[in-house]
């Protein structure tokens, strides 16, 4: 009667108390060998004092001393594409105004400002996410635009590209041209 008391009083049964540490060890085992982030953040500690020594060293030699190191913390810039996926596609232009576009004309759907920026790599487009890189190099060669604007939804698989000067636009016309979206 005493044994079967003991076993009431329990809260879990031993089953589930070893199922629950053998879990919580094979998560912590897991954890450790897929996410080692303090041995990473001890490198990157070392890795910025001995850039920031470098910088130091640089300034006394230069003859000005900053008060504190400067630290770039930025992905390098790469110029080479590579073509995810190419296609024939239905080109247009256009440009920022009213008729062409809602009341805000110079802001494109993902808020970037067409006017204020003024170089003409922008694109429209309603099959390709924001920030997706295209070339055109049958009529812009080596010169990557960023969709950044939408089109009216019945157009699937157009292109629309921003352009500064609304002659220059109407120029353009409709093309069908080998279009190469990259990566």
């Amino acid at each position: 009667m005493k044994n079967l008391e003991s076993t009431q009083n329990r809260i879990f049964s031993l089953k589930l108390a070893k199922r629950v540490i053998i879990t919580l060890v094979i998560i912590f085992v897991f954890d450790f060998f897929l996410f080692p982030i303090p041995a990473l953040a001890s490198e990157f500690n070392e890795s910025v004092n001995i850039s920031e020594e470098m910088n130091n060293i640089d300034n006394i030699e230069n003859g000005s001393v900053l008060a504190e190191p400067v630290i770039i913390n930025s992905l390098p810039e790469n110029d080479i594409w590579q073509t995810k996926k190419s296609g024939y596609y239905t080109i247009t232009a256009y440009s920022s105004e009213v008729a062409q576009c809602d009341g805000s004309p110079c802001i494109t759907a993902n808020g970037f400002n067409l006017c204020e920026h003024g170089i003409e790599d922008t694109i429209a487009t309603n099959f390709l996410p924001f920030g997706a890189k295209v070339r055109i190099p049958e009529i812009t060669g080596d010169k990557v635009f960023i969709v950044r604007d939408r089109m009216n939804p019945r157009y699937h698989n157009r292109l629309d590209i921003w352009m500064l000067n609304k002659q220059d636009a109407k120029k353009f016309g409709v093309k069908v041209t080998m279009v190469e979206i990259l990566e």
